[in-house]
């Protein structure tokens, strides 16, 4: 298997993982869960799950001024922040929508990336964008697109984490990930992330007892931080790899898939505005390469 199909099936598999997440985020908050205390449990199975497999590959993590700027940085804006909105929009909007939300994350990387020199202009990936953002309208502007008309004010806060996501996939193609492999930059993000959440958790009597019966939420919690612990190291392994808005189209990924879960697991069902919009979107993906030259974090 050649470097650019390799590079393409670790997107795929990748956005359908993660595309389960946006339907299990939506379990976890239905019994009230909220954002921090639900980041905190999130953060610590990462620091399990990725500590297991460090140790299984007899690879000690640095510790040194870079390796915590990074990990502070990526705690940040790249988990503490978009997930925070995430919760808080899941809760009043469908997990399909939200799914839907997050292809605009290459659209907001790509004039970012641009300006920080770290990708090339070209016609075809300005077109797959544009597919991109057409699927979103498609979503957006008809009539009936979402439930409650109530739901219009929360589709800002969702629109944060692509934000944040855009951020983050440009500043670790831009300035890599301080020494480290993937694996070791996302645990000792997430050890940061632990830190800086917990007093936010205590202080805003989010804490969620770990010994209570579990249901639902509490397993939907776990299986989402699971594949999020590896989604996301492969997340960061890419963007360093293949550049910024390449790794960004797994969002498009993302959504095709969060869509199916969310009518599967949910219930939820869409209009025939909702297909044509994932089909506008995953042809735009086709749009989109990885450049040629792409930078080793591994």
């Amino acid at each position: 298997m050649n470097q650019r199909w390799f590079y393409l099936l670790v997107l795929v598999l990748m956005g359908l993982g993660w595309g389960s997440t946006q339907t299990l985020g939506k379990i976890a908050v239905s019994t009230g869960h909220r954002h921090f205390g639900l980041i905190f449990w999130q953060l610590v199975i990462a620091v399990l799950i990725l500590g297991v497999l460090l140790l299984v590959r007899r690879k000690a993590v640095p510790l040194n001024a870079a390796s915590l700027r990074f990990a502070t940085i990526i705690a940040v804006i790249g988990t503490i922040i978009p997930n925070s909105t995430f919760y808080i929009a899941v809760g009043h909007l469908p997990a399909g929508i939200m799914s839907i939300l997050i292809s605009t994350v290459p659209l907001l990387a790509f004039p970012i990336a641009l300006a920080l020199g770290t990708d090339r202009f070209g016609a075809a990936r300005l077109a797959g964008l544009l597919c991109g953002l057409l699927g979103v309208v498609l979503i957006a502007v008809p009539e009936g697109a979402l439930p409650g008309a109530g739901m219009v004010v929360w589709l800002p806060v969702a629109m944060i984490g692509p934000l944040f996501y855009a951020m983050e996939s440009n500043y670790v193609a831009r300035f890599g990930t301080a020494g480290m492999d993937a694996m070791q930059a996302m645990f000792l993000a997430s050890l940061v992330g632990m830190a800086l959440v917990l007093p936010l958790v205590l202080t805003s009597g989010q804490w969620i007892d770990p010994f209570r019966l579990f249901g639902p939420p509490e397993w939907a919690l776990i299986a989402s931080s699971s594949i999020h612990a590896f989604a996301y190291t492969a997340y960061v392994w890419l963007a360093a790899r293949a550049g910024a808005v390449f790794a960004s189209q797994t969002s498009y990924i993302v959504t095709g898939s969060g869509v199916i879960w969310a009518m599967v697991l949910l219930g939820e069902g869409f209009s025939p505005w909702v297909w044509a919009a994932l089909a506008v979107m995953l042809a735009g993906l086709t749009l989109v390469q990885p450049r040629h030259s792409p930078a080793s974090v591994v």
